[in-house]
C-alpha cells in the first residue's frame, strides 16, 4: 500500500522504514531536507513539499502526520485539507486533544476528505518492537488502512492469550483497536499517557525508598544497603508488578544505579494535564493520575531520587531528554 509520511522524527522515522520493511511504498516529507534525504536513500520516495507529497500519492490519498501536537499540527491539517480531494484521508498519529480532533474531522467531512486519529505507543523501540495504535475515525477509512496499522502493530508475538479471547473477535491481539469515531482514538491514548504518569510515579516511589532506606534517621539494625538494579531485575522474573517501564528501570539502573546523568527535572507532555480535565468533566474521581502530574510540576522545582527515575523511565521508552536543572538562587 501506498503513504505519505510528514515528519521524519524519532517515531516518524522508524515508522516509515517498518512499512517499508513490511512492504509499503513511502511518500515522505519533513522540514529537514536531510531527514528526507536520509530515508530516501533506504528507499523511500522523496517530496519537497506538502503539495509535492500529495502530488506523487495515488488516489485515494492517505497522509500520516507525525509531526509535535499543537501549532504544527494544526497548520499541517490545514495545509492537506486545501490541496486533498473528496475520498483523501489524513491521519493524525500524534498527540493530539481529542477535541481539536473532533473540529478538524468536521472541517475535513465539509471537504469529503476522512480524518482519522491515531493514539501511538511505542516510542523510540517501536521499530522492532512494533507499535500500539488506538484509531478514531469513520469505518471505512480505517478498513481501508488497515494494511498500514497490521504492519506497523506488534502482532501477537509470544504473549500468552487472555482466557475467553479466542471467542472474540477483533484486532485487539494483533495491538490495535478502532476505538470509535473522531476523537476517539487519541481519547484512549490520553488516559493511557495518563495512566503511564500513575504507574512510573510508583515505581519512582518505591525506588526512593529503597534507596533512602541508609538513612542515618532509621535505627541501625533497620537500615539497609539494598541493590536497586537486582530488585528490578528479580521483579522482571515473575512478579506481579512486571511490566515493559519496569523492564526500563533495570535497564537504567544497571548503566548507571545513582542515575547521576540524569537531572530529576521531568515534563509533561500534556496528556496528563488533560486527563485529569477529562476526569473533571466527567466527575470521576482520579486521585492518583492528579498527583502523579503535580509530582512533575513540583519536580522542575525540587528534585529527589523518584524524579531522577522518573526522568531515565521518559528517555528510555520515548528518547526524551530532561533539562538540566537550574542552580537554585540562595
Amino acid at each position: 500500500m501506498q503513504l505519505g509520511m510528514v515528519g521524519l522524527g524519532r517515531m516518524g522515522a522508524n515508522m516509515t522504514r517498518r512499512l517499508m520493511r513490511g512492504g509499503h511504498t513511502m511518500v515522505v516529507s519533513d522540514l529537514s531536507a536531510d531527514a528526507v534525504k536520509g530515508i530516501a536513500g533506504e528507499g523511500a520516495v522523496a517530496s519537497s513539499s506538502l503539495d509535492d507529497l500529495i502530488s506523487k500519492l495515488n488516489a485515494p490519498r492517505a497522509a500520516w502526520i507525525m509531526v509535535p501536537a499543537g501549532d504544527p499540527t494544526e497548520k499541517t491539517v490545514q495545509a492537506l485539507i486545501s490541496t486533498m480531494q473528496a475520498g483523501d484521508t489524513i491521519i493524525d498519529g500524534g498527540n493530539s486533544n481529542f477535541k481539536d480532533d473532533v473540529r478538524r474531522a468536521k472541517l475535513c467531512a465539509a471537504k469529503g476528505v476522512h480524518y482519522v486519529d491515531v493514539g501511538t505507543s511505542g516510542g523510540v523501540w517501536g521499530l522492532e518492537r512494533g507499535y500500539c495504535m488506538m484509531i478514531g475515525g469513520p469505518k471505512e477509512a480505517v478498513q481501508r488502512l488497515d494494511p498500514i496499522f497490521k504492519t506497523l502493530a506488534p502482532g501477537r508475538g509470544d504473549i500468552p492469550r487472555t482466557p475467553g479471547r479466542e471467542k472474540m473477535a477483533g484486532t485487539a491481539e494483533n495491538g490495535y483497536i478502532h476505538c470509535g469515531p473522531s476523537g476517539s482514538g487519541h481519547f484512549v491514548k490520553m488516559v493511557h499517557n495518563g495512566i503511564e504518569y500513575g504507574m512510573m510515579q510508583a515505581y519512582a516511589e518505591g525506588f526512593d525508598i529503597f534507596k533512602n532506606a541508609t538513612s542515618k534517621e532509621l535505627p541501625e539494625d533497620i537500615r539497609y544497603d539494598l541493590n536497586l538494579p537486582d530488585i528490578a531485575e528479580v521483579w522482571r522474573r515473575g512478579s506481579v508488578v512486571s511490566s515493559w517501564l519496569l523492564d526500563l528501570t533495570a535497564m537504567a539502573l544497571t548503566e548507571n544505579p545513582t542515575l547521576s546523568e540524569y537531572s530529576g527535572f521531568v515534563q509533561d507532555s500534556g496528556e496528563g494535564r488533560w486527563t485529569i480535565q477529562a476526569a473533571i468533566e466527567e466527575a470521576v474521581p482520579a486521585e492518583v493520575l492528579t498527583a502523579a502530574l503535580y509530582t512533575r510540576f513540583r519536580s522542575r522545582q525540587d528534585h529527589t531520587f523518584a524524579e531522577t527515575m522518573l526522568s531515565a523511565m521518559r528517555q528510555k521508552f520515548g528518547g526524551h531528554v530532561e533539562p538540566k536543572a537550574q542552580a537554585k538562587k540562595s
